[in-house]
């Protein structure tokens, strides 16, 4: 068996999957909430334990992948890429720091890059436990997987990852990226105001445009109560035809992870 092991980290906590690559399926998912956690706290303290409880973790993996989950990156198409001023791409949507770390992700099919600030301590954890390992950015397995997932659809249609602390508002048509934002909110009406104005800059209309939910969303959630109030066709992404051992919900909310 080949197996892979892909740690998805925030500063929540943590996830991981367990994948046997050859059959491609994912055999383990947990999720290990730790609290909010301060960035410059000391992650071998808290990811100690979770490390300690989880053989999976402590076992040989012929591949390791760390997924780091934050607000703080941005597209560039690559005709306007230049490696040397990483940190400038960021400044117009996030506070950077002279002692900030950039790093990015190249999406060669889409001929963009997702570049971001990965948690330097983090990485430097898992080199103490692992050795060697890949890492990338949450927000570029999601536009990939989406703009796949849009192939020979010329609908125009809005995907909202949920978070606990922001979201994410993909609009695609036809493996065509018109939009990618991220939003921090406290409260439904932060949600659904970001979504609303997002739509009216696009020109989309509420009463016909098609809005997916993915992420920590369920249908008890106030933020779908409010989508559902303000937005005619609002769902929440369909996973009926995923052939694995985990729940919609667990699917919904572990998207990024599971198609790691």
């Amino acid at each position: 068996m080949y197996k892979k092991l892909a740690i998805q980290v925030s500063l929540n906590g943590l996830s991981f999957v367990v994948f046997d690559t050859l059959m491609n399926k994912p055999l383990v998912l947990e999720n290990i909430p730790i609290g909010k956690v301060n960035v410059t706290a000391k992650i071998e303290d808290l990811f100690a334990e979770a490390f300690q409880n989880h053989p999976e973790l402590q076992a040989d993996y012929d591949e390791v992948v760390i997924i780091h989950s934050n607000n703080l990156s941005t597209f560039v198409p690559t005709a306007l890429f230049d490696e040397d001023y990483l940190g400038s791409y960021l400044q117009f949507n996030t506070k950077v720091f002279e002692t900030d770390f950039f790093a990015f992700d190249l999406l060669e099919k889409y001929e963009m890059n997702n570049v971001y600030i990965p948690y330097v301590n983090m990485n430097n954890y898992f080199i103490d436990q692992f050795g060697t390992f890949d890492y990338k950015h949450a927000n570029s397995i999601l536009i990939e997987k989406l703009l796949d997932l849009s192939k020979n659809n010329e609908e125009r249609k809005m995907f909202v990852h949920i978070s606990d602390t922001h979201f994410e508002i993909v609009v695609i048509q036809n493996q065509k990226l018109e939009l990618y934002n991220s939003f921090e909110y406290k409260t439904p009406e932060d949600f659904i105001y970001y979504i609303l104005f997002t739509a009216e800059q696009l020109h989309l209309n509420p009463e016909s445009f098609k809005l997916e939910l993915l992420g920590k969303i369920d249908i008890e959630s106030p933020l779908y109560t409010i989508a559902y109030k303000y937005v005619r066709n609002v769902a929440l992404m369909d996973f009926t035809s995923v052939f694995n051992s985990f729940t919609d919900a667990q699917n919904r909310e572990h998207f990024i992870l599971l198609n790691s």
